[in-house]
């Protein structure tokens, strides 16, 4: 007899019963044993364990469980980093011409630097996220930023200033793709990573006011600046590393053996297979020109500013800030509306007032409608990296987001390199004048690809504690 079967003795008959202790008589135990019964009174079987549905994961939040809401943070603080170092560029350029005595193609150069680094982040994202989790690949990324930016800091050569950019573009692409595929995964995740790209911005809108004003208010020589960028690259340094201590190799293999499918994410699943090759592909692609003709802007405005349109050096060293701060706005307000109509629909809205504002800043020679123009664009080109991984979120499996995340921008990092470079050997033999018909044209090329996108339905995700 079971220790909560209790004997009961019918005084009429004398009989014994043997009852559980909720009273239940024996047929009653087998019946709720075998299942509820059916509309016409019969027992259902229970479902075998292979049988029975299995849900994904809920998703987590930015702020629950609360080690997220730290994390976040520091996230944020390295993509005021990320956007400070690539900003820092289009400042800087005019000033690396007269200190290292070089023309458009060569100092072009420092776009085509991250290159390498980029390339590098896009094989091994994933593995370094298997064997060594976020912390390692916190260590490794934000101790490229520190080594890249003291060594600037010497002045060194200038073919030892283009290896130091390559390790900063190693570091640059790891965080950005792991931190977008992290938030990218969460509940919300347009408006969450809305803000992750504003304080990219953010570090954009700082880093040509602080270059410039450096160089022209104080007569500092240009390498001063990154004295500021080791000072920010330390305070990542610290707030990553502490924030991600436990997420290790371990745990972040435990995290995805919890997905309802236990494959493993590999790069060759995420490109090559029919299913999911579409998608990643689709999304690289615009990715790629996106942050070409948002690296082409910011990087060449200042000089076009000065040299065509005939601004002065700190004003149109403001014209880039004003690009910058149209990019934050547009990230942080429009991250909340793009959700609404949804990521497909919204970037085939935004993209063509962004290719009209783009003729209105090639066709009016205007100091001061270029500079709006250009500010207006950076608006509305602001969202579209964000929806773009939201898109690539809500399209794969989770086993495969760190892999085509890690991928797609790290392809967009060889867009920043390849395409501005690319104007700058054009503008060589051209002028600076072929960068508003080279933008227009990578917009428009981008728009097309963005029309083979699947269609995805327009839903909310619940966070994990709602």
């Amino acid at each position: 007899m079971a220790l909560h079967d209790v004997q009961l003795q019918d005084t009429a008959t004398g009989s014994t019963y043997t009852t559980d202790i909720e009273g239940r008589l024996p047929e009653q135990t087998n019946q709720l044993s075998r299942g509820q019964p059916d509309s016409f009174g019969q027992p259902q079987p229970l479902k075998e364990a292979a049988e029975l549905e299995v849900l994904p994961p809920a998703l987590e939040c930015w702020n629950h469980p609360r080690v997220n809401l730290y994390r976040t943070l520091a996230c944020l603080w390295c993509f005021v980093i990320l956007g400070a170092n690539d900003a820092a560029y289009g400042a800087l350029i005019p000033y690396l011409e007269t200190w290292y005595h070089l023309n458009y193609t060569t100092v072009a150069v420092v776009f085509l630097a991250p290159l390498l680094g980029f390339l590098v982040a896009a094989i091994s994202n994933n593995s370094i996220h298997l064997r060594f989790g976020q912390r390692g690949l916190a260590v490794l990324a934000c101790g490229c930023h520190l080594v890249g930016y003291t060594v600037i800091c010497f002045h060194p050569p200038y073919p030892v200033l283009i290896i130091s950019l390559m390790v900063c573009g190693l570091g640059s692409g790891l965080t950005d793709g792991a931190w977008n595929a992290w938030i990218g995964n969460m509940a919300n995740a347009t408006e969450v990573l809305g803000f992750l790209h504003g304080a990219y911005g953010a570090g954009a809108i700082i880093s040509p006011v602080l270059a410039t004003a450096l160089i022209t208010k104080t007569g500092s020589p240009w390498y001063y600046f990154y004295y500021f960028m080791i000072g920010g690259a330390t305070v990542e340094f610290i707030t990553l590393v502490i924030t991600f201590w436990k997420a290790d190799g371990a745990t972040f293999r435990a995290t995805r053996s919890q997905a309802p499918t236990l494959k493993k994410g590999s790069m060759r699943q995420a490109l090559l297979t029919r299913e999911y090759g579409r998608i990643n592909w689709v999304c690289a692609i615009f990715i790629l020109g996106y942050v070409g003709a948002e690296v082409i802007l910011s990087g060449w405005i200042v000089t076009f500013m000065i040299r065509v349109r005939g601004g002065e050096a700190f004003s149109s060293g403001m014209v880039a800030t004003g690009f910058w701060l149209g990019i934050t706005l547009g990230r942080v307000l429009l991250g909340f509306v793009t959700p609404r109509i949804g990521e497909k629909l919204a970037i085939m809205l935004y993209l063509p007032i962004t290719m009209g504002l783009e003729l209105i800043f090639w066709l009016v020679p205007g100091f001061y409608v270029s500079a709006v123009a250009v500010s207006f664009q950076g608006f509305f080109l602001g969202p579209l990296f964000p929806a773009a991984v939201v898109a690539t979120t809500r399209l794969l499996p989770q086993h495969l987001h760190v892999s085509s995340i890690g991928f797609a921008v790290a392809i967009g990092g060889c867009g920043s390199a390849l395409l501005p470079f690319a104007v700058g050997a054009i503008a060589q033999a051209k002028g600076v004048e072929v960068l508003q018909p080279f933008t227009l044209a990578i917009l428009g090329v981008i728009f097309i690809v963005w029309l083979f996108l699947p269609e995805m339905s327009v839903k909310r995700t619940r966070p994990r504690w709602a």
